[in-house]
């Protein structure tokens, strides 16, 4: 007997896997052409937003992944701190701290705070989110 919901959630995360997958490619374009013009305030704002919403999707498929092995998570910390123990994601500091800064890139208008995100993006939250895009498209392709 199959238990109710378990292939709904396979193809779930799946299909969220198929958003991340499409926003990564677009963050992964978007380092590219801020590094080229890097002082373009309209390029920045756009990789800032073109991040907040691949780290977003991100999480959500770790959640979606994590809840169709049967955990129940209520929230983005939650989801890290679950996903780093169960050995999906390695470094769950770096994942907090991006959660922490998308969170906070939402609403920030200050100069500062928006080169730290970025320098982050560059040098922290990419690389995370590399990992997790390449780690999460071997599982789909089983």
């Amino acid at each position: 007997m199959e238990i109710l919901g378990t292939d709904n959630q396979d193809i779930r995360w799946k299909q969220r896997f198929q958003n991340y997958e499409k926003a990564f490619n677009r963050l992964s374009r978007a380092i590219e052409i801020v590094r080229i013009t890097p002082d373009d305030d309209l390029l920045q704002s756009g990789l800032v937003q073109t991040y907040e919403y691949t780290f977003e999707l991100a999480w959500k498929t770790l959640k979606d992944y994590l809840e169709m092995e049967g955990f129940l998570l209520r929230s983005p910390r939650e989801t890290i701190r679950q996903g780093f123990q169960s050995g999906y994601i390695t470094n769950a500091e770096d994942w907090l701290q991006a959660l922490a800064d998308r969170n906070l890139a939402v609403h920030i208008y200050d100069d500062e705070i928006i080169a730290r995100v970025l320098k982050d993006i560059y040098e922290r939250y990419f690389f995370i989110l590399q990992e997790f895009y390449n780690n999460f498209k071997t599982r789909i392709n089983e």
